[in-house]
């Protein structure tokens, strides 16, 4: 199947799942929480059909919310030093920017800066945004809910890095020696975009 026929069917479930979900949140009557608990069902079979993974494995990523269904928010900081920008290694040997999933209790400023803590060891400010990207348009692979990925430009006041349960090493990269990177958080044109904005005190946010 070409790309744009798996992007429709992608679609197509999200959207199955948002009724689903949506319909589980506001029904009273169980007769109509059955038929949306089968839709959602139906979601996760097309999910599962149409990426090879496992229908409990899919079940547990894309069926598992309650409540209204609204995009996930990422953050992830730019951090730079004599004209680079800092990346740290995951586990898998790629590369990414400090950051991950806004936590409850959360704004973008304070997620930004816990972030960078944890896996760079680095105290931080968080000075503007960048971005505020729509992951699908912009990261492969798509995923199964939408999130909304926040771009922080940041600067650094102390502290080192430090291995730990996420991250190996970090390390200062230029815009033409970047390493493998960890795609699904941050593409070499993300990180390019960060270099401009750096460069750049009037830089306009960009959003989708």
């Amino acid at each position: 199947m070409d790309r744009d026929k798996h992007l429709m069917w992608l679609e197509w479930a999200k959207e199955l799942q948002f009724i689903a979900q949506a319909g589980l949140t506001y029904s009273k009557d169980p007769f109509d929480r059955e038929r949306f608990e089968r839709i959602r069902e139906l979601s996760a079979e097309m999910m599962s059909l149409q990426n090879g993974l496992p229908l409990e494995q899919v079940k547990g990523l894309f069926c598992n919310e309650t409540g209204f269904q609204t995009p996930k928010l990422d953050t992830r900081a730019a951090i730079f030093k004599e004209g680079k920008i800092l990346l740290v290694k995951e586990r898998n040997e790629t590369w990414s920017l400090p950051g991950g999933w806004v936590d409850v209790m959360q704004t973008i400023r304070s997620n930004t800066i816990k972030e960078v803590k944890e896996e760079a060891g680095l105290d931080v400010e968080a000075v503007r945004i960048i971005a505020l990207h729509d992951r699908n348009l912009h990261n492969p692979p798509p995923y199964a809910y939408n999130v909304c990925k926040v771009f922080v430009l940041c600067e650094a006041k102390g502290g080192s890095f430090r291995p730990n349960t996420e991250t190996t090493e970090s390390r200062y990269f230029g815009p033409d020696e970047l390493p493998l990177l960890a795609e699904e958080k941050n593409t070499a044109e993300q990180i390019r975009m960060c270099f401009t904005a750096y460069a750049h005190p009037d830089w306009q946010t960009e959003f989708d």
